[in-house]
This record gives C-alpha cells, sequence and structure tokens, in this order.
C-alpha cells in the first residue's frame, strides 16, 4: 500500500505522513456530505474499510447503518480533530487514536472540526440484512457552536 503525505496546500500547513492514502475525492457520496470529502478503499475482505478524509468543515449527514443483527461501524481516528453525534445526545470530540463503536440502528453524522483536516479509517461491520439510510444534513447553525 502507498501511503501518502498531507498536501502542502492544507490549511493547516499538515505535512506529516499519514498512516493511510487520502484517496480520491469522494464522488459517489458527496450527495450526503457537507464539504469535500476524499475515500480510500483500504480492503473489501472480510470486514469493508475505508479511509475517509475530510476537508475542515466537512461532515457526513445524519445517517443509520441498520441491521437486523449484527452491522453498525467502527471508526479509528488517524489525525486532525473531529465530531460525531448520536441522535439526541452531546457531540464528542475526536482526536487521533479515538475510536468510536457505532451499534446497528443508531442516528449519526460524523467529521472534521471546522478549523482542521480530520481522518478516520470507517469499518462496516458484517450483519444481517444491513442497510445505509442516509438523513438530513447536520444544522449548520449547531455546527458552528462547536469548537
Amino acid at each position: 500500500m502507498n501511503r501518502k503525505t498531507v498536501n502542502n496546500d492544507h490549511p493547516d500547513g499538515a505535512a506529516a505522513a499519514l498512516p493511510f492514502p487520502q484517496g480520491e475525492p469522494n464522488t459517489a457520496y458527496a450527495q450526503y456530505f457537507t464539504g469535500q470529502s476524499y475515500l480510500a478503499p483500504l480492503t473489501q475482505e472480510q470486514i469493508p474499510t475505508f479511509n475517509v478524509t475530510f476537508e475542515p468543515g466537512c461532515r457526513n449527514n445524519w445517517h443509520i447503518h441498520h441491521a437486523d443483527r449484527g452491522g453498525g461501524q467502527l471508526l479509528i481516528c488517524l489525525y486532525g480533530r473531529g465530531w460525531y453525534q448520536e441522535w439526541g445526545k452531546a457531540p464528542r470530540a475526536l482526536r487521533p487514536g479515538d475510536v468510536v463503536n457505532i451499534p446497528a440502528n443508531v442516528k449519526h453524522w460524523h467529521g472534521a472540526a471546522a478549523d482542521s483536516w480530520f481522518q478516520h479509517i470507517a469499518q462496516e461491520i458484517p450483519g444481517e440484512n444491513t442497510a445505509n439510510e442516509w438523513c438530513e444534513p447536520v444544522d449548520d447553525e449547531q455546527y458552528g457552536k462547536l469548537k
């Protein structure tokens, strides 16, 4: 696997080597994101695993990983600062080394802080009758209050 260095044009001036490639612009799912994200598939075997890189302020819409049994998602934070929030709960700040276990059928969102690039590994946990449901965007006013 090729390793990639964060582009020198990143606003935070980062030039640290990232452990996984940044990937290509995430055009296939762009309609479910506010801002620009990048996707690098790492493996489709056993547990599908992707590296997702978010530009500052980028976040995905509220969404649910449905499953009758098993399922859900696991996030492993690698770089920068980000946020995770479950419906009806307070947002959680994310930093490198943080792990987020997202059970199946829980509405949530995740993405970068407004002033930081953010990168995480996302694993789709195998289950029975799995499906993703994309919901509404994160409210700009609420997101803007996150520090």
